[in-house]
């Protein structure tokens, strides 16, 4: 067995089919089906166990309850003010849309579509959106990029600081997708490489691999996948939290 033919079967997306209609050619992946799934979660299955009233569901509806209210009193009001805890919305879906997509990975047969860039990208690009949405709506066009340099900065170091500065308003985007992508992706590889352990030194000595090496592999298997159970509720905590305090900075230039 070839590590690197196991890595890129687990980790690379695989087109099942495409769909073809009006000279548009639509390929259907696994990381897009993991999406679609997990759209369909948010937009269905939440709404069902919001509304219902079964006892059964309760303790998922009050969870659901716990980290909304979490993300507008610790996320959202701190960083983008009082009144505007409307944008609580926007954050609750980046936060759940993301755990949910996280947590996938850990279903047989399914993928984490976090560990895709291109996936992590999007999501940037609706925060970049949001931030600068924010920030043209609550100062103005001219006052939101006039504002992008700090105030007191000498009159000559304006042509520096606002490229710096505007690049920097691509880069913290930028950044948000490279830390989830890399976040979700690493852990995937770290427990492949402990499993082709197994067959690695199998393929030396059987009984090295069977008696030596698997309990070993399998125990840090384990403690890996707890481990990247928490980092999936992190990333999506990190990736909402960073976004409002953008969100924020834009919005208040002091």
């Amino acid at each position: 067995m070839e590590l690197k033919e196991i890595l890129e079967h687990h980790i690379i997306d695989h087109i099942y089919f495409r769909l073809s209609s009006a000279g548009i050619n639509l390929p259907v992946s696994k990381h897009l089906m993991m999406i679609a799934l997990t759209a369909f979660i948010l937009a269905v299955i939440f709404p069902v166990i919001i509304r219902s009233k079964s006892s059964v569901l309760r303790p998922f509806r009050s969870m659901i309850e716990i980290i909304t209210l979490f993300i507008r009193d610790e996320i959202v009001i701190p960083n983008l003010g009082e009144s505007n805890k409307g944008y609580t919305p926007y954050f609750a879906t980046l936060f759940f849309f993301i755990l949910i997509m996280n947590l996938l990975g850990f279903v047989p047969f399914a993928a984490t579509a976090t560990g895709n860039i291109a996936v992590t990208l999007a999501l940037a690009l609706t925060s970049f959106v949001l931030i600068n949405f924010a920030g043209i709506r609550h100062q103005g066009f001219v006052k939101y990029f006039s504002h992008m340099v700090p105030s007191g900065v000498p009159v000559w170091l304006y042509p520096v600081m606002f490229p710096i500065e505007l690049i920097g308003l691509f880069t913290k985007s930028f950044a948000l997708a490279i830390r989830l992508f890399a976040n979700m992706i690493a852990g995937h590889i770290v427990i492949l490489v402990f499993i082709s352990f197994i067959f690695i030194f199998g393929s030396i000595n059987l009984y090295l691999g069977l008696f030596v090496t698997a309990p070993v592999s399998v125990l840090l298997v384990l403690f890996i996948s707890l481990l990247e159970l928490f980092v999936a509720f992190l990333q999506a905590y990190v990736f909402a939290f960073l976004t409002a305090i953008f969100t924020g900075a834009a919005m208040h230039p002091h």
